[in-house]
């Protein structure tokens, strides 16, 4: 597919994937879309693609949700044969039974995938607002810019969140903070997200994009089989019973250790640990964030 709402960008194991329409602070219309249902499936089919950034072009907008002019403007029913004309909310029987049933990716690309286990940060570089914070809330980690706001500035237009914000957002923030930016709409700055644990950083004006290619290249240097098992566990089981969950930690766990690659990456890892061969074994050449070594250890 050739991207015109977005750009795709390969550097090394790093994806960059950014809503490319700045002139609309980068809302989402039909097209948009399409191009990020195919890029988030090159993506997670890629195996050479280790970690994803999104984020927004332009200094002023992530992305601040739907296109709501180009898609109240159209109006043929998603199930139109041209995509270009079709809406992206379901129209017809058809579509909303299949919007409930789960089998559409998402209103505002794949929002409802949620078997993506490669690690996703998001570079928020401006306003996150309706479904641009529900795009936010996709990603594993975000890095804000210290102008950055959030908000679900959909409230005052009667319109619901259907891209994953009343599932995600309370994972991340927990329920009552969730459902007083649910409910209220509010809109809150950069250190805010940051004390409610929204933001997992927040950065100067212009420096988000390259702090997460920074923590993406790093994540991509570690051995990724286990981060794809872990994430996976901390997915499917969030929100189950404890027993429920250590049993899905477990089914992931094994499938680590029998699986061919990853189990050669397990005895690898092993081996260097015990040899003390990998950089965080070595004293002066920890790479490992955060990581202290007591002078004393040899």
């Amino acid at each position: 597919m050739q991207y015109q709402h977005i750009k795709y960008d390969q550097e090394g194991p790093v994806t960059i994937i950014t809503f490319n329409r700045p002139e609309v602070k980068n809302c989402i219309g039909t097209r948009t879309h399409r191009e990020l249902v195919d890029a988030f499936d090159r993506f997670r089919s890629d195996d050479e693609a280790k970690v994803a950034v999104i984020t927004g072009a332009g200094d002023s907008a992530f992305c601040a949700g739907g296109d709501l002019k180009s898609n109240f403007e159209a109006t043929e029913p998603t199930s139109h044969p041209d995509p270009e004309v079709a809406t992206l909310c379901p129209v017809e029987e058809a579509d909303v039974a299949r919007h409930n049933r789960g089998e559409a990716p998402g209103i505002l690309g794949p929002s409802r995938w949620t078997d993506i286990y490669k690690p996703i940060i998001a570079a928020v570089n401006g306003v996150a607002y309706a479904g641009g914070f529900e795009w936010a809330c996709f990603a594993d980690m975000r890095i804000v810019e210290e102008h950055a706001s959030f908000g679900i500035t959909c409230r005052r237009w009667n319109i619901g969140l259907a891209d994953g914000g009343s599932q995600r957002l309370p994972r991340i923030v927990g329920m009552g903070r969730a459902l007083e930016l649910i409910i209220t709409g509010k809109v809150i700055d950069a250190d805010e997200a940051y004390r409610i644990g929204l933001a997992n950083e927040v950065v100067p004006k212009g420096q988000s994009l390259e702090r997460a290619v920074e923590m993406a290249q790093f994540i991509a240097t570690l051995p990724q089989p286990a981060i794809h098992a872990d994430k996976e566990a901390a997915i499917r089981g969030f929100g189950q019973d404890l027993r429920e969950g250590l049993r899905i930690e477990a089914e992931c766990f094994n499938r680590l250790l029998t699986n061919s690659d990853s189990s050669g990456q397990l005895k690898e890892g092993l081996r260097r640990f015990n040899e003390r061969d990998h950089p965080d074994r070595i004293k002066g050449a920890a790479k490992t964030p955060g990581i202290v070594r007591n002078e004393m250890e040899s």
